[in-house]
């Protein structure tokens, strides 16, 4: 968030310029997105906006957020800076995650319960096109170079490559039980996926859509039964990638070059969900049952602090 102050006193004139960012968070249960000032570290205000309110991300030009509203069964096109609802997206049946290509120009929506991917041509606001996918599809991707839309189907235990030229199933990678995220490497020759119910990490290559690594995951003093992958995310340098354990209440840093993960980072309750900064010096989590987001400093690896939201905060959008 950036704002300018313009300051007159008698002949002298200057601006006085603060830059923060901003924080979204959906929030499921109370039916609204918490707005927050990472920086300050406090919740500025809560702000309601439709039934049960899960996928959240902005624009490319970080203008506009999307929130997936599943029960109200569309996806809604909101100013990132005023915060009013400009457009109802026609997203499909139960919309949960959704994925927008570089340009900003396409959204494609998992919808669990057809077993479909919705296209959204973003600029006419239309559904132009259904993919049919695996069964309760949920985390969804686009490749860097836009070349590839890919749906990990939770029940089929399957990632799905769909050209998005021709919006045509070109591979599947059969993966473990219940993927559940996908992020691809900022060079677009890797995608990482959770399993869940395996408690692993995979890599696939995205030139063969094989699986090349497979990580495991192991938190002194935890069942194996708490670990459940969720949320991943991967800094541009390839550097260090970050995986939310749910229920073990850790996220896992993991060296994206050795493969080994380094350190559990204890966070909320029911971590889901991650994003970085825009520098991507700082990590934010949403824990779902704590009804808290954490604040990680990338630079030493350490939780730095923990913000109340409000109820079974989901998804994180964050604004420069």
């Amino acid at each position: 968030m950036h704002t300018k102050v313009l300051i007159s006193t008698g002949l002298l004139l200057f601006s006085v310029v603060s830059s923060a960012e901003t924080v979204f968070v959906s929030l499921e249960k109370d039916n609204a997105i918490a707005v927050v000032d990472p920086v300050a570290g406090k919740l500025i205000k809560t702000v309601s906006i439709g039934q049960r309110p899960r996928g959240i991300q902005l624009s490319p030009d970080a203008q506009t957020l999307y929130i997936a509203t599943s029960d109200d069964d569309t996806v809604l096109e909101i100013d990132a800076n005023t915060l009013v609802v400009k457009n109802r997206l026609p997203s499909g049946e139960d919309p949960e995650t959704f994925a927008i290509n570089s340009t900003g120009t396409r959204m494609y929506v998992s919808n669990e319960d057809d077993n479909q991917v919705t296209v959204i041509d973003l600029l006419s606001r239309q559904a132009i096109h259904a993919i049919g996918v695996g069964v309760e599809p949920e985390g969804i991707a686009v490749s860097p170079d836009n070349q590839w839309i890919v749906s990990a189907s939770e029940t089929t235990n399957m990632v799905h490559w769909i050209d998005a030229k021709t919006y045509t199933i070109k591979a599947n990678t059969l993966v473990d039980p219940r993927p559940r995220a996908l992020s691809f490497t900022a060079d677009g020759q890797q995608l990482w996926v959770t399993s869940e119910i395996d408690g692993t990490l995979m890599i696939i290559d995205v030139a063969t859509k094989e699986i090349s690594q497979r990580i495991h995951f192991a938190v002194p003093g935890l069942g194996k039964e708490k670990i459940q992958p969720v949320g991943v995310v991967v800094d541009k340098k390839r550097q260090w990638a970050y995986v939310a354990l749910g229920p073990a209440n850790r996220v896992a840093v993991v060296n994206a070059q050795t493969y080994e993960v380094e350190k559990y980072l204890l966070v909320g309750a029911r971590v889901w969900n991650l994003a970085f900064s825009p520098e991507q010096t700082r990590l934010y989590t949403t824990n779902g049952v704590s009804h808290d987001i954490s604040i990680i400093d990338l630079d030493n690896h350490k939780v730095t602090k923990s913000i109340a939201v409000g109820r079974y905060p989901w998804g994180l959008a964050v604004k420069p």
